[in-house]
C-alpha cells in the first residue's frame, strides 16, 4: 500500500529560495504542503526584511493556492519575542492541520541558520526540513531563471553589494553582473527577493515598482506594490 504523503509547512519569505523550495517539495511524493508560514513586522505590516507588503504576500499565496499563516512580529523585536510569536504560529498551525510535524525552509548552506532552526523546531515536537541543503547556488540561481521563474530584488545589503542593484530583475543579466564575492542566491544576506510569476503562479502578480530608498544606512529598499 503506497504511503500518503507527510504534511509540511513551508517557511515562506515570498522570495525566490523559498519558492524553489516549493517547487522541490511538490515535485516529491513524500511530502504535500499544506500552508505558507510568513514573519510579520506589524508597525511597517510587511514581511520582515525582505519589505515586501501584506497585501502582495497575500496575493502571493492566492497565486500559488496555499493558505497563509503569519507570525506577527514587532520592530525592534528581541529573539525572545519573536520566538515566542513562531512558537505560537507553530501551534495554531497544528490547531489546524493536527497531523503537521514538519516545517520545511529554503535554506542552502548556513550551518548555524539551519542549527537553529532546528533546535527552535524540536522544542515543540518539530522536525526541519530542507529540500534544498547542499544545492550548488551557481547552478540552483540559473534554473530558477531558465524554468521561467520570475523576481525581483526587493532589498540590497549595501556592505555586500552596490544599491544600484535594489530593484532589478532576477534574471541572466543581473546573475552575470554579480560580483565573485556575492553568493547568487544571496544565501549570506548579499540581497532579498520578491518571486511574482512563474510555472506556479496561477497568474502573475500586477507589480508596480514604487520608490528605493537607503534604512539604517545599509540596507536598499525598493517598494512593489499592487498595480
Amino acid at each position: 500500500m503506497t504511503e500518503s504523503p507527510t504534511p509540511t509547512l513551508l517557511a515562506w519569505s515570498g522570495g525566490k529560495d523559498c519558492l524553489m523550495a516549493l517547487e522541490r517539495l511538490r515535485a516529491d511524493p513524500r511530502w504535500t504542503v499544506v500552508a505558507l508560514l510568513t514573519t510579520i513586522t506589524r508597525n511597517f505590516d510587511r514581511v520582515s526584511m525582505h519589505g515586501i507588503r501584506r497585501d502582495v504576500l497575500q496575493a502571493q499565496a492566492r497565486a500559488i493556492g496555499l493558505p497563509l499563516i503569519e507570525c506577527a512580529i514587532e520592530w525592534p523585536s528581541s529573539n525572545k519575542s519573536y520566538e515566542a510569536a513562531h512558537t505560537q504560529a507553530l501551534r495554531d498551525a497544528r490547531g489546524r492541520w493536527p497531523a503537521l510535524r514538519h516545517c520545511a525552509f529554503g535554506d542552502l548552506f548556513l550551518e548555524d541558520v539551519r542549527a537553529y532552526r532546528e533546535r527552535q523546531l524540536a522544542r515543540e515536537d518539530w522536525i526541519g526540513v530542507f529540500p534544498l541543503w547542499g544545492s550548488d547556488t551557481r547552478i540552483l540561481s540559473r534554473e530558477f531563471v531558465a524554468r521561467g521563474h520570475r523576481a525581483v530584488l526587493t532589498c540590497v545589503d549595501t556592505t555586500q553589494l552596490d544599491a544600484r542593484f535594489s530593484g532589478r530583475e532576477f534574471d541572466a543579466t543581473l546573475l552575470d553582473e554579480l560580483p565573485e564575492s556575492v553568493d547568487p542566491c544571496g544565501e549570506r544576506g548579499e540581497f532579498h527577493t520578491l518571486s511574482y510569476a512563474g510555472p506556479l503562479f496561477a497568474q502573475p502578480l500586477p507589480l508596480q515598482r514604487g520608490e528605493s530608498v537607503l534604512r539604517d544606512d545599509r540596507f536598499q529598499y525598493t517598494d512593489f506594490m499592487l498595480a
